[in-house]
């Protein structure tokens, strides 16, 4: 028996194959003896500060060893993914996991949410909820598609015998979305990677009709004519010609000195998922607890108020399972060396089509309204006053509205259905 919501519309190409997760035994069961045999570093200044200043602490890391080892369960959340329609398809010889809330309205308005990292899909589930509780199929007004990444778990890793980058995950991601049945067209909503992946499907597939990006965006060059297209909630971008920051509030100045703590102390990771991602993924892929300091670390330090722990090891759980985290940061690459002058500063990064914008306080790098103004058309904005990088898991209510307010104006024929 089908789950709700598990239809694809009748104009899709193929047929996509129903999926679910199903971990075999003996790797939990080989999981849990990693754990308990992971040795821990010594006790040194640098991680008994109890601010985390230099990182996580040990206090936290074994208590979070201690909680995986005795009360969490996999198996748990393994049958609350599967409380949610899930498929694979195949797109250019990659294996394409994604879970899917499919409408029955023949108007229903396809969005195409795309995860970063250290995310995955879990990071949406908690909104996909909130649409199912709300809606019936047969009256939820989008499609709301949400796939994993190429790389990022049920789904295949990049080719081992040629290059694959960002623009490479977009077309695929693009041709996902056609292949399910919406060529006529597409609404994207991404942060942190996902905001990269958005931005060249905005600037090369016309599908898309409209950006709603919540994270970090990477600009990159175009590779057509068509003018860039995209909404940054968060892009790396000087003070732009002209724009002093006399009329800042004092809430855009505190998002301006996060920014710059965050690039002072922060980044090491990038620098090493950008420079030596070989090595660096030969190091966390031989210890789940080694994994669990790197990003644990991020869970802990990117987002507003403190997460569930919890989550944080279903999220690494998740990633040692599927043997993501080596797979998962090759577009990372593309940043190194920095560019010498921000693309988001550049005019012909200037956006036409209509997009969104939400301001979250504690995002890694809150950009201005009145900088951002200067990069596009926009729209739409959304200030709020909580949530950090995690914004779909963090502030799943404040996203869902401004979602469905930015879609109302970009794509007129639903207005008034909410």
């Amino acid at each position: 028996m089908s789950l709700p919501f598990s239809t694809p519309p009748s104009s899709a190409k193929l047929s996509p194959t129903p999926f679910k997760a199903a971990i075999p035994g003996e790797k939990l069961a080989e999981l849990e003896t990693l754990v308990k045999l992971s040795k821990l570093a010594p006790a040194t200044y640098e991680n008994s500060q109890p601010d985390g200043r230099y990182g996580i602490t040990t206090e936290w890391l074994v208590s979070l060893r201690d909680k995986w080892l005795n009360s969490f369960d996999w198996k748990s959340t393994e049958n609350r993914i599967n409380t949610f329609p899930q498929f694979t398809t195949e797109i250019e010889g990659l294996t394409i996991h994604f879970v899917a809330l499919f409408s029955e309205k023949k108007d229903a308005v396809p969005i195409l949410l795309l995860h970063g990292w250290p995310g995955s899909f879990l990071e949406f589930l908690p909104m996909l909820q909130m649409f199912r509780d709300e809606f019936t199929p047969s009256t939820l007004p989008y499609h709301l598609i949400v796939p994993s990444l190429p790389g990022y778990t049920f789904s295949s890793g990049p080719p081992l015998d040629k290059n694959f980058a960002t623009h490479d995950v977009a077309r695929v991601m693009d041709k996902l979305m056609r292949d399910i049945g919406f060529e006529s067209g597409y609404v994207v909503q991404g942060g942190d990677i996902g905001s990269r992946v958005a931005r060249v499907i905005a600037v090369d597939y016309e599908s898309c009709k409209g950006m709603f990006l919540m994270k970090i965006s990477f600009p990159l060059s175009p590779s057509s004519d068509e003018p860039p297209a995209i909404h940054l909630n968060v892009c790396f971008m000087r003070r732009p010609n002209g724009v002093t920051d006399e009329n800042l509030t004092a809430f855009e100045k505190d998002g301006i000195e996060r920014l710059n703590h965050w690039l002072g102390t922060g980044t090491a990771y990038g620098f090493m998922h950008g420079t030596r991602p070989s090595t660096i993924g030969h190091v966390l892929s031989t210890s789940p607890v080694a994994l669990l300091a790197w990003i644990g670390e991020k869970f802990l330090q990117w987002v507003d108020e403190p997460l569930p722990p919890e989550f944080i090891m279903e999220s690494v759980t998740l990633y040692w399972l599927t043997e993501t985290y080596a797979r998962s940061i090759y577009t990372y690459r593309e940043g190194f060396p920095p560019p010498p002058v921000p693309p988001a500063n550049d005019p012909r990064w200037y956006i036409h089509k209509p997009y969104g914008h939400s301001y979250f306080p504690k995002e890694l790098s809150p950009t201005p309204r009145s900088w951002v103004e200067t990069t596009g058309n926009l729209v739409f904005w959304g200030q709020h006053s909580k949530g950090g990088h995690f914004a779909a898991l963090e502030q799943p209510e404040a996203l869902k509205k401004d979602l469905v307010t930015f879609v109302e104006q970009v794509w007129p024929e639903i207005a008034g259905v909410i």
